[in-house]
């Protein structure tokens, strides 16, 4: 427990033989799934749809747990049939689009940025930690691991420090995915907020990439392989703190990435497949069929006709006959939330269900 941040660059050299040898293949896993979501016609296709499958993960890893039903119900707007947990999922979703949309316009993650993304996912403006108390225990035993800093002064401090590393390239010569392992340990270490920590942290993970250019959408999201290797994620980040054991969390990380982005790329490819069968579908059988139609029954699993009626500019009437002459058919499924219906994209959620 006596290990502390330290103000980055560190002395070490984090890029050992083994940590080379592993960078080439994930890079070209990135470079692959960078091209790949370049061939959907829409982009936001993927923000949607890959951004709330990323909030779902992500909100597990903390122990949030939402059903795909729920989650995809809350993007409807019915408040009042939105789980506590679901609606934390979707505060997941909002900050990270957000993020997205800070990085693409002002080509920096700044503090304030982060501040902000943190203020979306909990829903308050309580800032950095000011108050002493905060600590981190193993969840099995309660005994406390390690105690990241407790002053005010010194968290706004170790934070502009990462800013600073996260913007700066000149600073040190590190390959990104490197560099990126090194900044999620620094944020995970420095434990900036009272809570929210591991979700914006996950968050920083992906507009890290974007600002690097190795991805020009936020879509690649490692909270599905944290979850599925969640006691080495813990346990390597405090082998860090313990034994300076970069080689290994370094590894880890690469690995994150270079499984991520293939699984990514699956997802994606189906999810194309999904929209050219149901383009065959529809073009060959009515006369309403558009490439707007069929990119917003695609732009999320679940839909209503409020949603076609401003993505197409189409009368209430016109979009309320589309959606129920697809669902007489069974192309989708109608159903029905209080006094108002829904529908349901099933090739597509089928595809998302599948590819967890």
């Amino acid at each position: 427990m006596s290990w502390k941040p330290l103000y980055l660059p560190y002395k070490e050299d984090p890029e050992t033989k083994k940590v080379l040898k592993t960078l080439s293949a994930a890079h070209r896993a990135l470079a692959e799934l960078k091209g790949v979501a370049q061939s959907i016609p829409r982009q936001e296709i993927l923000i949607n749809t890959l951004t709330f499958q990323e909030a779902k993960d992500s909100s597990e890893v903390e122990n949030i747990i939402t059903t795909h039903d729920e989650l995809y119900k809350s993007s409807l707007g019915y408040s009042e049939f939105i789980s506590p947990a679901a609606k934390e999922v979707e505060n997941y979703s909002l900050a990270l689009k957000q993020g997205f949309a800070i990085v693409s316009k002002r080509k920096i993650l700044s503090s304030n940025s982060i501040l902000e993304i943190q203020r979306i996912l909990e829903k308050n403006n309580a800032g950095y930690r000011k108050l002493p108390g905060t600590n981190l225990k193993n969840q099995q035993t309660g005994e406390v691991v390690y105690e990241p800093p407790q002053s005010a002064d010194e968290i706004k401090d170790l934070m502009q420090n990462l800013v600073e590393f996260i913007n700066d390239n000149e600073l040190i010569d590190y390959d990104p995915l490197v560099k990126m392992a090194i900044i999620h340990f620094q944020f995970e270490s420095i434990h900036p907020f009272y809570d929210g920590n591991g979700r914006t942290g996950r968050i920083i993970n992906i507009l890290y990439l974007v600002l690097q250019n190795l991805l020009e959408i936020p879509i690649l999201y490692l909270s599905r392989y944290i979850i599925k290797n969640k006691g080495d994620y813990y346990r390597l980040l405090q082998d860090v703190r313990d034994n300076e054991n970069w080689e290994s969390w370094i590894l880890f990380m690469i690995k994150a990435v270079e499984e991520t982005a293939i699984h990514t790329i699956d997802i994606i490819k189906s999810i194309k497949q999904d929209m050219m069968s149901m383009k065959n579908i529809l073009r060959n059988n009515y006369k309403f069929y558009s490439q707007e139609l069929l990119n917003h029954l695609f732009k999320m699993p679940y839909t209503k006709i409020e949603f076609l009626k401003n993505d197409l500019n189409i009368s209430r009437v016109t979009a309320s006959n589309y959606l129920n002459k697809l669902s007489d058919d069974k192309i989708i499924h109608k159903h029905k939330l209080g006094k108002s219906n829904y529908y349901i994209n099933p090739l597509l959620m089928n595809t998302l269900i599948k590819k967890q």
